[in-house]
């Protein structure tokens, strides 16, 4: 299953994408102010090209497990992109995907690479959550 994933910010918006079979992540870019009716419709435009099933958001949850105004933020733009989407669109825990973006040396830009580091985490997590 081909997973789009997005490390939302109100300001710059990181988007990755898996490979076909769903085990690889590669960035693929950075949308400006997704929230806005211009930034979802870029962000469907992108899900048509890559030919996507699902869409997942990063949840910036606090390091206690709660959830701050960042998030409440993220989950605002996720039901607004549920409800033009036209599949299925998921939060998943980004916790130290930022961190993770800005140690490496990625050439993409940092939010893509962000996005990238949560699509693995994400992959990762729905390979072992299949009955084997």
């Amino acid at each position: 299953m081909k997973v789009l994933a997005l490390d939302y910010g109100s300001a710059r918006t990181g988007v990755a994408v898996s490979d076909p079979t769903g085990t690889l992540a590669r960035p693929l870019g950075v949308v400006e102010r997704a929230g806005t009716d211009s930034g979802l419709a870029r962000i469907l435009e992108l899900a048509r090209e890559e030919c996507v099933e699902r869409i997942v958001v990063g949840l910036p949850v606090t390091l206690r497990g709660e959830l701050g105004a960042q998030a409440e933020e993220s989950q605002r733009f996720v039901e607004r992109l549920r409800a033009v989407a036209g599949l299925p669109v998921e939060t998943f825990d980004e916790r130290f995907t930022t961190a993770l973006a800005r140690a490496g040396d990625a050439r993409a830009p940092e939010d893509a690479v962000a996005a990238a580091h949560l699509l693995t985490s994400y992959l990762q997590w729905k390979a072992s959550a299949r009955p084997a």
